[in-house]
């Protein structure tokens, strides 16, 4: 029996910074072997601000998860979001030299990475580019063009593009941290793997991750990817919010809004009441539910607005028929689904992370403020049975690892004596490839506190 293969994935989080070891098992599922979960206190709306904080927060989460899993982990599929992220979209053309001649995986692929040649705006940078459709001699909705005939290649592609310097900071955290980085991975398509159903892809769906810095939302149809955003509010906005209008000290606002919070104020009694004890000896202070509620449904009415707004340029064109998914730590607040469809006008249910899951995983991890964390580890696993098929993938075990990093690392020549200077590589593209690189292979994967 061959040794099992594990895969790591890291959420750093604006709230919480958790590590999942997976591992997919015979019958195609996920069982997640360990994981690990501390507090984040580095990371603001899903980007890093204080290297240190964050660096210990990731060894305290990686040790518990390698403790449980007796798993020594080395490399981590880590994903990445804030309010920096933004898409676009961009077709590719490819004239072939001989039209009498199949298309070729090197050709599909110097197509797209074709894409990452595109200029963009001084700090920003391509994170990834995914194909959407192939168009051969203006044939247009091909998945897959793999050996057919023609003389011009086109795609469609949807194209993530970030910030520089907030990629490098995660990627330095990692560093320090001791680990090695398998992949970055846009969050929203991690979360997007954990609890959508292939069925919901093709009739039309929007993901919507809150979690405690930002709302990040992957819009499909026709089991396409057409949509990505981050919305730069999320759950501690929530909490800042009750701090400010019921005025008392954040820790009771958080503890209030996760244990009494309710999206809907009517649905809550003027006369039902939590009382906040008061500072160094002063009064205790009486909130009511329905207060408290009016405050968390004016920020969530905002989100969704938000929401309605990016789902409606593609739902002009593509009517989402499965309409959306919530998940993300914000989606277990109370009598949030009714609040999401009366805003959007669509039908909405609650996303978990157990469709992908073994019968023997811990059911605490089946909880929405864990998809992002599974997603990864089901993300990561399809990048490698990819890999695998290419001759190419390696394990956190495996010996090639420091040959293929050592590679990887290229050094600019001495140009003081008349060398020339090569190329660099896009940094995104050295450090953390591609988001998504098996949307056309069929035969692949295709009450806590309120955070990421």
């Amino acid at each position: 029996m061959s040794n099992p293969v594990y895969i790591v994935g890291l959420d750093i989080g604006t709230t919480k910074i958790a590590c999942f070891v997976g591992e997919k098992v015979e019958n195609g599922k996920i069982v997640i072997r360990g994981y690990g979960k501390t507090e984040s206190t580095g990371v603001k709306r899903g980007m890093v601000f204080n290297i240190e904080d964050t660096v210990n927060a990731i060894r305290r989460a990686v040790d518990m998860a390698s403790e449980q899993s007796n798993v020594d982990i080395k490399t981590v599929n880590v994903g990445i979001a804030g309010h920096h992220i933004k898409s676009l979209q961009h077709r590719g053309v490819l004239m072939r030299d001989n039209p009498n001649v199949e298309i070729t995986d090197d050709e599909i692929e110097k197509l797209r990475q074709d894409v990452f040649k595109l200029n963009m705006s001084p700090g920003e940078e391509i994170i990834d580019v995914i194909p959407q459709e192939y168009i051969v001699d203006d044939e247009m909705g091909i998945r897959h063009p793999k050996g057919m005939l023609g003389s011009k290649l086109e795609a469609n592609f949807h194209v993530i593009v970030g910030q520089v310097a907030a990629a490098r900071n995660i990627i330095t955290c990692i560093h320090q941290a001791g680990l090695e980085m398998e992949h970055m991975i846009l969050e929203p398509i991690a979360s997007a793997e954990a609890v959508l159903g292939e069925d919901e892809k093709e009739a039309g769906v929007a993901l919507v991750d809150i979690g405690g810095g930002t709302t990040d939302i992957a819009i499909f149809y026709d089991n396409i990817i057409y949509h990505t955003a981050v919305i730069p509010f999320g759950g501690n906005v929530i909490t800042e919010d009750i701090r400010q209008g019921c005025s008392i000290i954040k820790k009771h606002a958080e503890e209030i809004k996760v244990k009494y919070g309710s999206a809907v104020a009517s649905e809550n009694r003027d006369d039902e009441v939590v009382s906040i004890p008061g500072i160094r000896g002063r009064e205790p202070k009486e909130i009511s539910f329905k207060t408290l509620a009016s405050i968390i449904q004016a920020r969530l009415s905002e989100i969704f607005d938000i929401v309605n707004s990016e789902i409606q340029k593609v739902n002009s064109e593509h009517k989402l028929i499965a309409g959306i998914v919530l998940t993300g730590g914000g989606a277990m607040m109370k009598h949030i689904q009714q609040l999401a469809a009366f805003k959007t006008g669509l039908d909405v249910r609650i996303g978990y992370p157990n469709e992908y899951l073994a019968n023997d995983t811990a059911p605490e991890l089946a909880s929405p403020m864990y998809s992002t964390g599974v997603g990864l580890v089901i993300e990561g696993i399809a990048r490698y049975e990819n890999a695998l098929k290419h001759g190419n993938a390696v394990t956190n075990n495996d010996p090639r690892r420091q040959e293929i990093v050592d590679f990887d690392v290229t050094e600019e020549k001495d140009t003081s004596a008349g060398e020339t200077k090569e190329p660099k590589e896009s940094f995104f593209r050295r450090w953390g490839q591609s988001i998504i690189t098996k949307f056309f292979n069929e035969d692949e994967i295709s009450k806590e506190r309120l955070g990421d």
